[in-house]
């Protein structure tokens, strides 16, 4: 639990905290499309070697980094060993009717490769832009559905706290954890179910904590006269400058390669 990262911000002065939100919103959701357009292992090492230069350029330490892909492990192992079965050409391994083919060992790559970008990507997003950057910046891109009357600013605002409470709760369970086992309570023995039950005293008291939390920040908010997004300034205009347009400049010369590398280069077996 302590692994998990996600909605973490660290304060900073890179190239990348002081991008325009919007952009980095729009490069994020670009480079995940691509990285599932990437269909061979020349562009998928493109768009890897960028996202490795995207958090160089943070100055956020690596092992943050890292830390998020060990909160999502076990999640990337298990599609990569189920991939590892699917695939069709001669078996390299058979063992019953199980087979382990070329086809299949790109699949495995290919899929975990996948899950590990997607995550490095949301980290460089959420690491390098605080809560109120988030809610601003998905503001001003939802802004168009407000012709539907959809309360775009309401659905940031949202999106927001559940993200920035995710290090929140997990912190609290943590907290509720530790008491149980200063108590006596065996969390880590038995078989599934066993183990399942155990947890059963932590959930309830999280569950307990979580609403106290969301009352007393709707307290807050309240108390603030906060009535949504009718008729509210905000302290910073959001400007494109310069730097966003190189960065925009940069990720389409990167797409464009990845989409070349498709095109011209071979796929692997699949």
């Amino acid at each position: 639990m302590s692994d998990i990262t996600i909605g973490q911000y660290v304060e900073g002065r890179s190239l990348i905290h002081r991008l325009d939100v919007r952009v980095k919103l729009v490069l994020m959701l670009c480079g995940i499309t691509f990285v599932f357009i990437a269909g061979n292992y020349f562009s998928m090492a493109l768009i890897t070697a960028f996202t490795i230069f995207i958090m160089l350029l943070t100055g956020i330490s690596l092992f943050k980094y890292i830390k998020s892909i060990k909160a999502v492990i076990m999640i990337v192992l298990f599609t990569a060993i189920l991939n590892l079965f699917y695939g069709s050409g001669e078996p390299i391994f058979k063992w019953g009717f199980m087979e382990i083919t070329e086809a299949g060992i790109n699949n495995a790559v290919f899929v975990a490769a996948r899950v590990i970008l997607i995550v490095l990507m949301s980290g460089v997003l959420t690491f390098t832009t605080s809560p109120t950057d988030l809610t601003d910046g998905l503001e001003r891109i939802m802004k168009p559905l407000k012709i539907f009357h959809i309360k775009v600013h309401e659905i940031a605002m949202m999106m927001s706290i559940a993200l920035r409470f995710i290090p929140t709760l997990f912190d609290e369970f943590n907290k509720i954890s530790n008491a149980q086992k200063s108590r006596g309570a065996d969390l880590e023995s038995g078989n599934f179910i066993t183990r399942i039950k155990a947890f059963v005293p932590i959930l309830i008291p999280l569950f307990i904590s979580s609403f106290r939390r969301a009352n007393d920040l709707a307290t807050a908010m309240e108390c603030r006269c906060y009535n949504g997004g009718d008729g509210r300034t905000r302290m910073k205009v959001l400007k494109i400058k310069p730097r966003d347009i190189i960065a925009l400049s940069v990720s389409v010369l990167v797409f464009v390669g990845v989409i070349l590398c498709n095109i011209f280069l071979p796929y692997p077996e699949r």
